[in-house]
């Protein structure tokens, strides 16, 4: 009876020092943490960088997105800006709703000034004019230059002097009728005619004769509608 006490009493000595073994190892490496607990916040951690990186690349295409959008704005105002700039500082638009300058520009034709042609020259004799009646400025006419400032014109019986001199005109569309003047054109002023003389209300028929080169709009150049061609 005694000897089997003592073996009971090793055996259970023996068990108590293999767990106080294995407990020391465990906190000798720290491996505290059940098994199963740490695989359970592994997976929760693995999930939360899943939803994180989805949330990223979430934000990321809201940013794209945006991006794209402010860019397409930007050109659309880039181009309205342009075109405001060119309409309004480089070129002029005109129709021509009457047959005065008939035949180098017939009734509706479509034309194009240049706004800067006289930012660093005068205006010239035989160039074509946009510029706004003088009589009345809500108007806009398209004439030829045909008197230059300080210069005399008169019509005689048809016949243009200028400065006493005859002028010849090879742009007609018919032999001018009728006599007029003299106009002795005024420092930095232009007289206008139309080129189908004996149907133009042009600066022989004005209260106002002349117009102000500051009141000129463009050079008309170029007719786009209904077909192309240069303006001479």
């Amino acid at each position: 009876m005694e000897i089997v006490k003592m073996d009971r009493m090793k055996a259970v000595w023996n068990g108590d020092g293999k767990n106080m073994e294995e407990q020391n190892e465990k906190e000798e490496y720290g491996d505290v943490v059940p098994e199963e607990a740490g695989s359970q916040d592994g997976k929760a951690a693995s999930e939360e960088d899943g939803t994180d990186t989805e949330a990223d690349a979430s934000s990321k295409r809201a940013k794209n997105v945006l991006k794209e959008f402010f860019s397409w704005v930007m050109v659309v105002v880039c181009a309205f800006v342009l075109a405001f700039v060119i309409t309004h500082y480089v070129i002029i638009k005109a129709e021509v709703p009457t047959g005065s300058m008939i035949s180098t520009i017939q009734i509706d034709d479509r034309l194009i000034g240049n706004r800067l042609a006289y930012l660093f020259s005068d205006p010239k004799r035989g160039d074509i004019v946009i510029f706004p009646y003088p009589d009345d400025e809500r108007e806009t006419y398209i004439k030829r230059i045909v008197g230059l400032p300080g210069e005399t014109l008169e019509i005689v019986d048809g016949v243009l002097y200028i400065d006493g001199i005859v002028y010849e005109e090879d742009y007609l569309n018919e032999p001018m009728v009728g006599s007029f003047g003299p106009f002795t054109v005024p420092e930095g002023h232009y007289f206008m005619m139309g080129d189908n003389r004996n149907h133009s209300w042009d600066s022989r028929y004005w209260t106002n004769h002349y117009v102000e080169k500051g009141k000129i709009l463009g050079k008309a150049w170029l007719r786009y509608e209904p077909s192309w061609g240069l303006l001479k």
